[in-house]
């Protein structure tokens, strides 16, 4: 597999978080931690997905506990949009060999 298709892996691997719980974080870590040293393409895209999926969980966190007044529902519901949102479009970036920013994106892991 191409750097492109790998990179393009980084992001699409948070769609395991409709598989196991926390598999949005999971997802990323693995694919970045197995190819980072091999391929700089896979290693810039799967720090920015594994930042941006941490900081989808911390706000995902947040708006849950807000949901007891019932704000955090909607939150809950427009967070999960936007995080498919933006897994789609950094995919399509990466296999065209392009870096991807998430916006919002906290910086955990440099």
């Amino acid at each position: 597999m191409s750097n492109n298709n790998w990179a393009m892996v980084c992001h699409l691997s948070a769609l395991a978080m409709f598989v196991f719980p926390l598999g949005n974080v999971v997802g990323p870590l693995v694919v970045w931690l197995l190819k980072k040293d091999e391929m700089p393409l896979v290693d810039r895209e799967g720090k920015e997905a594994l930042n941006f999926q941490i900081t989808v969980s911390i706000f995902a966190l947040v708006a849950a506990l807000l949901s007891f007044i019932l704000i955090g529902i909607p939150l809950l519901v427009l967070i999960g949009i936007v995080n498919l949102v933006f897994i789609v479009l950094a995919s399509l970036e990466a296999s065209n060999g392009r870096p991807y920013v998430y916006p919002f994106n906290l910086r955990f892991i440099k």
